[in-house]
């Protein structure tokens, strides 16, 4: 994926050497190759060869999700670490933006009244919004998000482009993930407890290393 490469050649030379090693210590693996890119990006990211069996895939996700980056979609993030974490001026040479609700005028209001998180609330802000259908949905740290993300799928009918449902935890996360392997839309999971904000900026800069390599070859 050269549009992720380093910007120096000792950062080139120790992330070659990294993906390298994580190569050789994954042995087989029997991923596809465009989802073990993004698996040994997530391994690469976290120093954790769990991910290499937790990390689930619905038919088609990397694909999706590559071609609506590719496209200039929106990244809805559930919380501002994620923002943190992505390289903007990559996002933004795709023609992408990325978002948090989580501190918008009114959200923590909603999560009261309707006695949930602010994380919940912001999600079911986006809906309502119309910001869901379309967008890659990166979920790193709240499972209160993600179960109100697959609520808004099933019930209301939301259609994001892809979720990524990573969150990391022990109340709510294992099972929220669970949950999501059965959402109508395409999917990228890490299941158990195991994941986080790291795991979701991981995964979105893997496929916005294929969107822009596939950009590439598309052109004339």
């Amino acid at each position: 994926m050269t549009d992720m490469l380093q910007a120096t050649a000792e950062g080139r030379r120790i992330e070659a050497a990294s993906f390298a090693i994580v190569d050789a210590e994954a042995g087989a693996h029997g991923l596809a190759p465009a989802e073990w890119s993004v698996a040994r990006r997530v391994i690469h990211a976290t120093a954790d060869f769990d991910f290499q069996r937790a990390l689930a895939f619905s038919p088609g996700a990397v694909a999706a999700g590559a071609a609506a980056l590719r496209a200039g979609c929106l990244v809805l993030c559930d919380v501002r670490m994620i923002l943190g974490g992505l390289n903007a001026a990559r996002l933004a040479a795709l023609g992408c933006s990325a978002r948090c609700l989580l501190d918008v005028e009114g959200v923590a209001e909603a999560a009261r009244a309707a006695g949930t998180t602010r994380a919940a609330a912001a999600m079911r802000l986006a809906g309502r919004a119309g910001w869901l259908d379309g967008a890659v949905v990166a979920i790193g740290n709240a499972p209160t998000a993600l179960a109100e993300l697959s609520r808004l799928c099933a019930e209301e009918g939301a259609r994001p482009a892809l979720v990524i449902g990573v969150p990391v935890g022990f109340v709510g996360a294992a099972e929220s993930k669970e949950a999501a392997l059965a959402l109508p839309v395409p999917h990228v999971v890490a299941r158990g407890r195991k994941g986080g904000s790291p795991v979701a900026v991981a995964v979105i800069h893997a496929l916005a290393g294929l969107a822009a390599e596939e950009g590439t070859c598309a052109a004339p």
